[in-house]
């Protein structure tokens, strides 16, 4: 399997066809399956068939979509998975969203993922965060801002609207995971080369669960 780069996604790939026929759930039987499970099919086929270049026919999703540069962004792109049809977050409102998060400087390394954050029962712990709080990088809030509950969106965030400092939320769990990230990002000598433009790329898919006004 190769990699390459591209303009607007950061990364894809050019696949072996025969592998991903094998390793593609079968997402037309998803609806049998318990609700936590479904969305984690969904939004992980929908990752791969995305990020390799070709598209998964779903109930939702019948013809090939383009990413969208998201209005008053700096330079975020989008594309939309699954179009919500639940609400649309404001500031002030308390959204929960589960996500794979993506370096494109690493090869599309995934980072971190709100399935891998379990609760007390097993079960994925969503992110939860107030929209306009200020405290998750600049990418994530523009994207949430303009989705649908229910929805499911793909985006490219450039390194100006992703982590300006550690502190910046969603931080990995993980130490290691949360270093690599780091130390790719801000690395100085890489920087000094005037890497900056691409070090910081990140590539997120999102899922708004819900939303509360509080």
């Amino acid at each position: 399997m190769m990699l390459q780069y591209s303009a607007a996604l950061g990364c894809s790939f050019a696949p072996d066809h025969s592998t991903v026929r094998s390793v593609l759930p079968n997402i037309t039987s998803a609806t049998s399956l318990p609700s936590s499970l479904t969305r984690r099919v969904v939004l992980s086929t929908a990752l791969i068939s995305t990020t390799l270049g070709f598209t998964v026919s779903t109930p939702s999703n019948s013809a090939a979509a383009e990413f969208l540069i998201l209005p008053n962004s700096g330079g975020v792109k989008a594309l939309d998975l699954r179009v919500g049809t639940g609400e649309v977050p404001s500031n002030g409102d308390q959204v929960s969203v589960h996500y794979y998060g993506r370096l494109a400087a690493k090869q599309g390394w995934r980072f971190d993922s709100t399935y891998d954050h379990k609760d007390e029962n097993g079960e994925p712990t969503p992110f939860v965060f107030v929209v306009g709080s200020g405290k998750v990088i600049s990418g994530i809030e523009t994207a949430v801002k303009s989705m649908k509950v229910g929805g499911l969106r793909r985006i490219v965030i450039p390194p100006s609207q992703g982590y300006q400092s550690t502190s910046q939320e969603p931080i990995p769990p993980n130490f290691f995971d949360r270093q690599r990230l780091f130390t790719t990002i801000f690395n100085p000598t890489r920087l000094a080369n005037g890497e900056g433009s691409t070090l910081g790329t990140l590539v997120f898919d999102i899922e708004l669960v819900s939303l509360r006004h509080i």
